[in-house]
């Protein structure tokens, strides 16, 4: 079998940074009296200045920060907008003591600052203006940035029939998606503005994924009533405990965030199928942490204890095994991409291919590991270690983008015959 390694990775990079409101101290209803105290001081302090002075403040922080962020007015604005309506603020100010209050409760966060690891691919929502043969794409990341918090962040490409890779030239912008809390108490996070899909960044927003968003693993999902869907399960840190969550979107600009239920959803590496199977929802889990289980459910949302399906059986997987991402439907039935942990920890990519109409049946497993870290991939942020989140066949070929050691994004390619010849 002949894997193709592809040049091009991708790195963290410190300069990719978000506006983020400034919080000086909060309690669960609005600040505190020390920090009531402060902001009105801040407050005060802008409000107290002569027009002249709060234009002049107003124009260094434009120099520093306009050119660095997509529509940072606008940033400013919802800002001051939040903190007067926390502040009981009903006096009418001038536009630039809105916009300089504003910037006072704003930072800058380098989200990928730290690491750039774990991603998935999917077929792209826009697949206009191709040639033949080809299919963009949608890659996310698993990006950590200061204090390891993890965040989500995407990557627009092109792929062709012979598998040579297109990756869009980056934006210059990140945007982070702003929060929502409908009335129902479901969790929206909504990106404004026009820009291409990869000025996205996605950040915590709840108690549960305060330290991090991580290992988002996408599938382009087949609704039986037509719709186009994208569904993604992640693992929500909040800085203590883990849980398994449901990203759902239909246009990758408006997402929903839930909490999966379940005895099942209690560890992380939830993988979910394409389409129902069976007339059940179905997922791959490894909720002891040890083996692969094949999930069933009627409830998107709720998933409970499932059937054993594999454990670690070869050298490079004895320690445990789990899941690489959702499986990808070919005739010859599921291919499941997964990893196995060896000797000193180290991280592998094999395969299984499951049957179609009953995947809980095996019918062949990678002998030996598809991708390994080799000597000039295995230093980083966390050594030993290749890891993905999904892949996507095309032409048939798989396509595999992968980290490497926590700290870089690869990118491989596979005759699919080729693999399946190769398994076991």
């Amino acid at each position: 079998m002949t894997l193709q390694l592809l040049p091009l990775r991708l790195h963290a990079a410190a300069s990719r940074v978000v506006v983020r409101n400034f919080q000086l101290a909060t309690e669960p209803r609005g600040l505190n009296p020390a920090s009531q105290a402060r902001a009105r001081r801040i407050i005060d302090t802008v409000q107290a200045m002569d027009n002249r002075t709060v234009q002049a403040e107003l124009s260094l922080v434009m120099a520093d920060f306009e050119n660095r962020h997509r529509e940072v007015r606008r940033f400013f604005e919802q800002r001051y907008a939040g903190i007067a309506a926390d502040m009981g603020i009903v006096e009418p100010l001038r536009d630039a003591e809105q916009l300089l209050i504003g910037a006072y409760f704003c930072h800058e966060y380098s989200f990928e600052a730290a690491a750039l690891m774990n991603p998935s691919v999917v077929p792209h929502p826009d697949q206009s203006g191709l040639a033949p043969g080809e299919i963009r794409f949608l890659l996310s990341l698993r990006a950590v940035g200061e204090g390891h918090i993890s965040s989500i962040t995407f990557r627009e490409g092109v792929l062709d029939a012979q598998g040579e890779l297109r990756l869009a030239e980056e934006s210059r912008y990140a945007v982070a998606s702003r929060p929502e809390i409908g009335e129902d108490g479901k969790v929206w996070v909504v990106r404004d503005g026009d820009g291409p899909l990869d000025e996205t960044v996605l950040l915590p927003v709840t108690p549960a994924q305060r330290n991090g968003l991580e290992d988002l693993r996408l599938v382009r999902f087949q609704d039986p009533g037509g719709e186009e869907l994208w569904y993604g399960t992640y693992t929500a840190f909040s800085g203590t405990s883990i849980a398994s969550e449901l990203l759902i979107t239909r246009d990758f600009r408006r997402f929903e965030l839930r909490p999966l239920s379940g005895s099942a959803a209690r560890n992380k590496g939830m993988a979910l199928f394409p389409r129902k199977v069976g007339g059940s929802y179905a997922m791959l889990g490894r909720q002891d942490n040890e083996n692969l289980f094949l999930i069933r459910s009627d409830d998107i949302f709720h998933w409970d204890e499932g059937e054993r399906i594999a454990g670690p059986l070869h050298p490079w997987e004895l320690i445990q095994i789990g899941n690489c991402g959702s499986p990808i439907e070919l005739d010859e039935g599921w291919l499941m991409l997964t990893h196995g942990v060896g000797p000193m920890r180290k991280y592998a990519i094999g395969a299984m291919l499951l049957d179609k109409d009953d995947p809980s049946k095996v019918l062949a497993r990678s002998r030996v590991p598809l991708l390994s870290p080799s000597d000039a991939e295995r230093e980083g942020y966390v050594p030993n270690v290749v890891y993905t989140c999904g892949a996507l066949a095309h032409a048939g070929r798989l396509f595999l983008p992968y980290g490497i050691a926590d700290s870089a994004v690869g990118f491989a390619s596979v005759e699919i015959a080729e693999l399946l010849a190769a398994l076991g």
